[in-house]
């Protein structure tokens, strides 16, 4: 119900008031709203009004005549959540302080998903009318005429859609305000601000005249945008931030609806859109954390990502690591970090380049290539062979980082996996086939890896390998000054080289990371040496060694390498492995 009337007089006299609403019926049928209208709001669109009631012992009908449900009040300088029911109207009232009159005042709708629509109904009370309810001279009350009730109710506004609106009247004497909120499409929220003070400045940031968005660069990854700065920037800026939305899918005419359709999927809000949810609760250096942010993933739907990022007051942004040929919506919103609030610019769109076809390499029988890959641009890189007999093999050795390789023969993709280290493919096909190979960078930063292709099996270029290219170290035999490693050969006599180096604990991520596999002892220190041995077994079973490297520091951890070089003389570097000595002994 949106309003309670206490009626504490006798039937009669309430008849008598109630008499002069069948004119006001004749009225509300002209909205589409009226046959939801509660008996009580009827009357209280007829009583209740700005004036204080006089109080008097007459009667107690006269102190209590209009007694509105709070719950359902409209407060004035406050942003409201209205929940909506599907197809079930929502009403709230709000009524103006007699003192303030006339006066401007706003109403700011905010849809949150689907489209609303919504109206604003205002019932002038007569001054005579008003004067004599107040007098308790209800015997004159029915001479109140239904053609002048009809000039007292009006709809002055209704807006049907899923955008910011906002209404701005002029306050009259003595008038009720019923705002009245239909979702037709399913539950959803909106967001009401209603306020009559305008010269203490605005709850929501203010856009520019001119709000819409400006792409000043396309490229393959990359779209470059800028905007006119919101006049808030100016008053308020340690408190004001823009906010950049960038998704696969459609623009955003709110922060609300944005942070409804992520919630939708199962997403938590980031800290970012979750400024409307949890207010007042960033402090100046949860702001710079947000501000200095890098362009984050929030979300990622079937129809691709949706990213976020705060860019304090700056008004241009380059959007990086976007995918060639693909078409991204972009969204800012101007975001009052103290008052909770945000306004959005026009959305607009933009697609990125086409990739242009990649350079081709051409692959020639037995020659290694050494290729650095672009890891920032994620560029691809394509090799070309034509088969000089049925059999051939592809191989490829991974120097730094993780390399994703594609192979295809004839347009069919025969292979594709990520590598980190060795790897060989054996392939069968015709004579003059051709063979495609790509290759990039898996990791942010470059990588790099050698490739060959042979087809003379009997002269291989890189070295016989071992099943496992990683070094044991045993636990049991392990000392204070001494470790044991182990370490697998193959059936072909090679030669193994051993080297260490001390280093420091936070160290290891950093040297694990930064190896060069494909470098050959020559680039080691010569007092990092430890020796040389050349060892094979026909049976690959027994094919393993061991070696104890002694005169070594209590306590501190050690990087362990082993180089296999094979009759080619091209040095293989097992994965580097690092044993700690024992502190006690």
């Amino acid at each position: 119900m949106f309003a309670k009337c206490h009626l504490n007089s006798s039937k009669s006299e309430n008849s008598e008031v109630l008499g002069s609403l069948d004119a006001l019926l004749k009225v509300l049928k002209m909205f589409r709203f009226w046959i939801y209208l509660p008996f009580h709001l009827l009357v209280a669109m007829c009583l209740c009004h700005s004036v204080k009631v006089p109080t008097s012992s007459q009667h107690s009908f006269k102190s209590d005549l209009f007694n509105c449900n709070h719950s359902l009040i409209l407060a004035d300088g406050k942003e409201t959540t209205v929940h909506l029911l599907k197809d079930i109207p929502k009403r709230y009232c709000f009524i103006l302080e007699e003192d303030r009159a006339p006066a401007p005042f706003t109403v700011t709708v905010t849809p949150c998903d689907v489209p609303i629509e919504w109206s604003i109904l205002v019932h002038k009370a007569s001054t005579n009318f008003l004067g004599k309810a107040a007098r308790g001279d209800y015997d004159t009350l029915e001479a109140t005429k239904s053609q002048k009730i009809l000039k007292l109710v009006s709809m002055i506004f209704n807006y049907k859609g899923n955008s910011v609106e906002t209404y701005m009247g002029m306050s009259s004497y003595s008038a009720f305000y019923m705002l009245e909120f239909l979702s037709t499409e399913r539950d959803t929220h909106i967001t009401v601000y209603l306020t009559t003070d305008t010269t203490s400045g605005h709850l929501y940031p203010e856009l520019p005249m001119d709000p819409r968005i400006d792409v000043i660069g396309i490229g393959h990854a990359t779209v470059t945008l800028a905007w006119k700065h919101s006049p808030s920037v100016w008053q308020h800026k340690e408190n004001i931030q823009y906010c950049l939305l960038v998704n696969e899918k459609h623009n955003y005419k709110s922060l609300c609806a944005a942070e409804t359709a992520i919630r939708s999927s199962g997403m938590k809000s980031p800290p970012v859109l979750a400024l409307s949810l949890f207010p007042y609760l960033l402090d100046h250096q949860q702001v710079m954390i947000l501000s200095n942010s890098e362009l984050s993933i929030i979300n990622r739907v079937s129809n691709g990502e949706v990213r976020q990022i705060c860019m304090g007051t700056k008004n241009t942004y380059t959007v990086p690591n976007l995918r060639p040929s693909t078409q991204y919506y972009f969204d800012v919103f101007v975001v009052n970090l103290l008052t909770n609030a945000s306004a959005a610019y026009t959305g607009t769109f933009a697609r990125t380049l086409e990739e242009p076809e990649p350079k081709v390499i051409e692959l020639k029988d037995g020659k290694v290539i050494h290729l650095i890959l672009d890891g920032k641009k994620q560029k691809f890189y394509s090799l070309q062979y034509q088969a000089k007999q049925k059999k051939i093999q592809f191989t490829f050795q991974s120097c730094s980082g993780q390399v994703w390789v594609q192979i295809a023969r004839n347009g069919k993709v025969l292979a594709s996996e990520n590598i980190a280290g060795f790897r060989h493919f054996s392939l069968k096909g015709k004579l003059l086939d051709t063979y495609l190979v790509q290759l990039r960078s898996m990791d942010h930063i470059n990588s790099s890896v050698k490739v060959q292709v042979s087809s003379h099996f009997h002269k291989p270029f890189f070295p016989l390998l071992p099943e496992s290219l990683k070094i044991k170290s045993f636990s049991k035999l392990r000392t204070c000054n001494s470790v044991t490693i182990a370490w697998l050969g193959t059936q072909e006599q090679s030669k193994y080289c051993v080297y260490k180096k001390r280093i420091k604990e936070d160290q290891v991520w950093m040297e694990l990371r930064s190896a060069d596999r494909c470098s050959g002892p020559k680039s080691r220190h010569k007092s990092e040496k430890v020796l040389c041995k050349y060892f094979y077994d026909i049976n690959l079973q027994r094919a393993v060694t061991t070696q104890t490297i002694k005169g070594l520091e209590a306590g501190t951890p050690y990087l362990f390498d082993v180089y296999l070089t094979g009759p080619s003389g091209i040095p293989v570097r097992y994965h580097s492995k690092v044993v700690k000595t024992r502190k006690k002994c």
